[in-house]
């Protein structure tokens, strides 16, 4: 039986644009067993799942468990867990951890000010490598057991700092996984990519290749950052910014558009800039969205110009 990942790779669906959204990210580890909605059906108290949702909702956090790769005992005892904070805005990246006993105590975080990136010297700062975050919740679609589980073992056992996690979004791109602490995402990885994406974020780099997008934008500014970045070829991880997102009505669609449309303005940070309009379409060829869903045709983020606007003329090439 084909898979909602074998479809969208058959048809070629492009990644870009597509990485799911959060300025900055909450990550509870959470051994056992999770189900299709993991916060509110797992081993984590579901009252403490649905609060940590509402505290979350409008502040630009977003919540997610996570746990180690490999077998996952199906155990109730209270215990140590890793939590994570992250704040992916270029320029403004930061990386918090701690270990906790009390899951509730995440209540009480000022969820308004992580997401406009104020920690406030919450918990000690994260100095590891880079952290490779797998999906591999097969309860919302198999795909992910499937492709991101063998995925996140191999990261495992080669030495990558890899965790699952339970839902980013774009199932048929498995294995799909993002790395922080930039927060781009990637799509159809393979461990040699991940291992390549990791030495990048490294360096203070991003990969190019594969890549969906950064987490800390909506997608119509993910896709004009990487349009931007293959232009110019910069892969330097907080060179670009996108300062400016405004709906326009797309070339030849009248006073009445038929899809939606989008201006981007992505800045260096030498000065330039460009204007980058970007169109949302469903032209591609049919596929599920998630496995055992009909048929249909996703939607893309397509860029349809990248314009410099008036800055200075010139600058030195990427180092």
């Amino acid at each position: 039986m084909s898979t909602c990942a074998t479809a969208s790779r058959d048809a070629a669906e492009p990644v870009a644009g597509t990485s799911a959204t959060a300025r900055t990210w909450l990550l509870v580890e959470q051994t056992g067993p999770w189900g299709t909605e993991a916060l509110i059906e797992s081993h984590l108290d579901p009252r403490i799942g649905r609060a940590l949702e509402a505290a979350a909702d409008g502040t630009g956090v977003r919540v997610a468990l996570i746990r180690r790769p490999g077998r996952h005992a199906d155990c109730h005892g209270s215990t140590a867990r890793r939590v994570f904070l992250a704040h992916t805005a270029p320029g403004r990246s930061w990386m918090r951890t701690a270990t906790i006993t009390d899951p509730g105590a995440l209540l009480s975080l000022d969820f308004a000010r992580l997401g406009a990136g104020e920690h406030d010297g919450l918990w000690a700062p994260y100095t590891g490598d880079p952290l490779v975050f797998v999906c591999t919740n097969g309860k919302r679609d198999r795909c992910c057991a499937l492709l991101g589980r063998p995925l996140a073992a191999e990261l495992t056992v080669s030495g990558t700092e890899a965790w699952e996690i339970t839902h980013i979004g774009g199932h048929r791109f498995s294995p799909t996984l993002f790395v922080l602490p930039y927060g781009y995402a990637y799509g159809r990885a393979s461990a040699p990519l991940v291992k390549d994406a990791v030495e990048s974020a490294r360096s203070g780099r991003v990969l190019l290749d594969h890549c969906r997008g950064r987490s800390a934008w909506e997608r119509p500014a993910q896709a004009a950052d990487l349009a931007v970045r293959e232009l110019i070829r910069e892969d330097r991880a907080d060179a670009l910014d996108a300062v400016r997102t405004e709906a326009v009505s797309p070339p030849g669609a009248g006073e009445a558009p038929v899809t939606p449309a989008w201006a981007v303005t992505v800045a260096h940070r030498d000065g330039r800039s460009w204007r980058v309009t970007v169109e949302q379409r469903t032209d591609g060829a049919p596929a599920p969205a998630s496995c055992g869903l009909p048929l249909g045709r996703p939607a893309r983020m397509a860029v349809l110009s990248v314009r410099a606007l008036p800055g200075p003329a010139s600058s030195p090439a990427p180092s």
